[in-house]
């Protein structure tokens, strides 16, 4: 097979009901399906907002415009997480360290994915969110906690604990957070957290803990985008 020159490396993890499709070097860009061929369509789709996410990085991100660039060089077997609606396996090449030029670009992505997620919650807000064809869906607030519940869930997954007492407005959790996926992102990077746990269970590697963190937060940034009456 000849290797498009504008090829882009993605994985493909796959349950019983769905397929997800993730760009091996970029975070975050990673969207569903229910095969991997609508997977792959819609990891495409999002190329363009994913660039707009990063615009301003200078990382160098140029979204592919045909599914021929899209090399899938990994296929993951999901589980339950996957079934849920959520990416929950990491690709072989997280296992990979990370070097000090790279922990700077992780710390770039990540600060762009919240400075997107800032800007969709501040246009949200004082209006109201389209709800699902039920009825179902998240208002903003709500919305907002879910996405610092999961970030906790996270950094426990990388032995790391949120410092001093919860404060009570959303910006100052958010910043506290923040604050703390920094932190934790730098010392598994630098080898200081323990590949496994007390218990046995294994941590994630500094990789996979910025692909999952920043899926999270721009899934729900494009979300309220798209909700947006």
């Amino acid at each position: 097979m000849v290797r498009p020159k504008d090829a882009v490396e993605v994985y493909l993890e796959t349950s019983k009901t769905r397929t997800f499709a993730g760009s091996v070097d970029w975070p975050g860009w990673c969207r569903g399906g229910r095969d991997k061929d609508s997977a792959l369509a819609a990891l495409l789709a999002c190329g363009p907002r994913y660039a707009r996410t990063l615009r301003g990085t200078r990382l160098g991100f140029h979204p592919p415009t045909e599914v021929s660039s899209l090399m899938v060089v990994e296929k993951l077997k999901g589980d339950a997480t996957t079934d849920f609606g959520a990416p929950g396996i990491a690709p072989s090449a997280d296992k990979k360290p990370a070097g000090s030029a790279e922990l700077r670009r992780f710390h770039a992505i990540l600060k762009a994915c919240w400075r997107t997620f800032d800007a969709a919650v501040e246009a949200a807000s004082g209006k109201e969110l389209r709800k699902g064809p039920r009825g179902g869906g998240r208002d903003l607030a709500a919305m907002i906690d879910h996405v610092l519940e999961a970030d906790g869930a996270y950094l426990a997954r990388v032995a790391w604990k949120l410092e001093g007492g919860e404060p009570q407005e959303a910006r100052s959790r958010l910043t506290r957070t923040r604050r703390a996926i920094s932190a934790a992102l730098d010392a598994a990077a630098q080898g200081r957290v323990p590949a496994r746990g007390p218990r046995g269970g294994r941590r994630w590697p500094a990789r996979y803990f910025v692909r999952r963190v920043a899926w999270h937060v721009l899934d729900h940034a494009w979300e309220i985008e798209d909700r947006l009456e």
